[in-house]
């Protein structure tokens, strides 16, 4: 019986999405540009307030795929190119490159020497640049990289090429790529292939036609076509929420003082312009006015809807914070409803408890809201090569186009706030501050901080560590209460101090039916919620990896993590606003040099079952 694999239609943002590289049934494709798009069967997804922010006009979900093979031309689905384009036969060992017009819909390539036809494999190797391009490797050059220039002219025939392997040695230097042209023999093993080597760039993307080709300074790495620096996908998401009106103005005598600034004009006449960013700033360091209030006042001025992350500029802002609304939704008295977005309020089922733990619990936590319907909008702004930081490469290669690729997901969540009096006066102890000035060096050294910064605020707060923290706590210990994968579940941390935000959402983001069967919202009501947030501080309290981990003075990716590891803390990347960082369990749970927020309830807990010990 044969395997069909397709890409299901919310892989075409993550993990598939475009400039992405797919291997299926011993085949490899690289995800072309929207462009490229069919435009029959395209599904419009909406999120006005997301479009918004990123400075389009909406978004669309790829049609169904056809087929497995992604070969069909003018067929429905996303469109899949055949990547790398030099292959190999695995019985003679020639070399090919396969061009778009040799394509037979719905059959592999296969050898043209062998009789019959074995299947050809794409060669493992790729060259990319921090431009964001991505080509083959230049075979026939590396094949006679060995010779002098002189030799290497004399022998034109580019095509004649075989991928060897050789018995007497071992690992890349087994491998080699050797000349087959009359009179040559050149040959070059793999030993060194990765790395850079003086190749020149493509300067354009497999699915771009040479006529888009740009010079590309950049130098030339190769990799393989599997490796992680491959592609970094620019991802944003939003929760689909009431609209509400816009804020009203109700300082009037700081909007006079607004409407009376010297740039205030300038900013008016050229809100998307280049220099509206800075115009902003200027205005709010003389003014000390909030986004919302400015945007409001623009609003009222320009008579259409301006945000501060489309007043950057550009008008295709990298990461736009987008949390503002949906705390407000989440914290409203009577929370709003629709079809997409069913909240209820609950608690945690302790009222008038007075026995440890439980009452230490109830005074740390606040407001517990139960979303029994969510969606959220994904969508793909771009994505880069080589480091998080190279150039992006936008969706549309070309720029021609006002809308991005999107998906939209239904599920469930649960959200939940911390006491607002015991939080504050946790953040005021000396200790908590000593160590997040610690983490905020760290951050400030690391090329993450402009991306990082839309989450935490203009500056790293403890609330921030601590409730990320929490919200992969609990997604680790949800996945044994409920039997969801944590790849299954996703956080939003609601943090920024500027706000007056302290809360996070732990919500299914499974894009099938795994996320929408009640399950979640089921372990929050009471008292399974409570019984949940006791076993998981009881757990933090103790990794696997202690005391190393616990001691640990910076760990992870740019030493942004503090006692967090693979063992306590860490969760899938898909799971993760920050990609794993900015994490301390001590801030949790407590440890030698800091006070946790939960550090009593495990002591409490301790002491209780130490009791029940002396009983026995």
């Amino acid at each position: 019986m044969s395997r069909t694999l397709r890409v299901r239609q919310s892989q075409t943002v993550v993990p598939f999405g475009v400039g992405a590289v797919f291997d299926t049934q011993g085949e490899s494709f690289v995800a072309t540009g929207i462009g490229d798009w069919p435009s029959r069967g395209r599904q419009r997804v909406d999120s006005p307030r997301l479009a918004s922010r990123l400075g389009v006009t909406g978004f669309y979900a790829a049609p169904a795929t056809a087929n497995d093979r992604f070969d069909t031309p003018d067929a429905p689905g996303a469109p899949y190119i055949r990547f790398p384009s030099w292959l190999f036969c695995g019985s003679c060992r020639r070399m090919t490159r396969w061009r778009i017009a040799d394509e037979k819909p719905g059959r592999p390539p296969r050898c043209a020497s062998c009789s019959p036809g074995r299947a050809l494999a794409p060669m493992r190797f790729v060259q990319i640049c921090q431009a964001g391009h991505l080509s083959d490797v230049d075979w026939w050059f590396w094949a006679h990289s060995r010779q002098d220039a002189g030799e290497r002219r004399q022998c034109g025939d580019r095509d004649k090429l075989r991928f060897l392997v050789s018995e007497r040695a071992s690992g890349l230097e087994a491998l080699s790529v050797a000349c087959t042209a009359k009179g040559c023999g050149a040959a070059r093993d793999l030993l060194d292939i990765l790395g850079t080597h003086g190749m020149r760039c493509s300067g354009r993307n497999p699915w771009q036609r040479a006529s888009e080709a740009v010079e590309c300074e950049k130098p030339v790495q190769v990799v393989q076509r599997t490796a992680g620096n491959l592609y970094y996908p620019i991802v944003h998401s939003a929760l689909d929420i009431p609209e509400t009106d816009a804020p009203a103005v109700t300082d009037e005598a700081l909007a006079a003082r607004i409407r009376g600034h010297d740039l205030w004009v300038s900013l008016c006449r050229g809100a998307d312009s280049p220099r509206a960013g800075v115009f902003r700033s200027m205005i709010q360091e003389d003014t000390g006015a909030d986004d919302q209030l400015l945007d409001a006042l623009l609003a009222e001025e320009t008579g259409r809807p301006v945000s501060s992350a489309t007043s950057t500029g550009t008008g295709t802002p990298d990461r736009p914070d987008l949390s503002r609304e949906e705390w407000a939704a989440f914290t409203a008295p009577t929370p709003p409803a629709t079809r997409d977005f069913a909240l209820r309020e609950t608690t945690l089922g302790l009222a008038g408890e007075t026995a440890a733990p439980w009452a230490g619990l109830s005074r740390r936590f606040g407001r517990i809201v139960l979303a029994d319907r969510l969606r959220e909008v994904r969508v793909l702004s771009g994505f880069t090569r080589v480091s998080p930081d190279a150039t992006v490469v936008p969706a549309d290669t070309t720029r021609l186009l006002r809308w991005l690729p999107a998906v939209e997901v239904f599920g469930e969540g649960i959200f939940l706030t911390l006491d607002k009096s015991e939080l504050a006066a946790w953040e005021a102890d000396t200790r908590v501050r000593r160590r997040i000035s610690g983490m905020r060096a760290d951050l400030d050294r690391s090329f993450q901080k402009d991306r990082l910064e839309t989450l935490t605020g203009p500056e790293l707060s403890p609330r921030f560590v601590l409730l990320h923290t929490l919200a992969h706590l609990l997604i680790r210990q949800l996945s044994f209460e409920s039997g969801y994968t944590t790849a299954s579940l996703r956080e939003r941390v609601y943090a920024r101090p500027e706000q007056d935000q302290y809360g996070i959402l732990v919500y299914t983001a499974a894009g099938d039916a795994e996320g929408t069967l009640g399950g979640l919202v089921r372990q929050g009501e009471p008292p399974r919620l409570a019984e949940t947030l006791l076993r998981m501080t009881e757990a933090a309290a103790w990794c696997s990896a202690d005391p190393l981990c616990a001691e640990h003075t910076g760990q992870g990716f740019g030493n942004l993590n503090r006692a967090a590891c693979h063992a306590c803390a860490l969760l899938p990347e898909t799971s993760c606003e920050t990609g794993n960082t900015l994490l301390d369990r001590a801030l949790v749970v407590g440890g030698e040099r800091v006070p946790g927020y939960l550090e009593s309830i495990v002591t409490a807990a301790r002491a209780v079952a130490a009791d029940a010990v002396e009983k026995m």
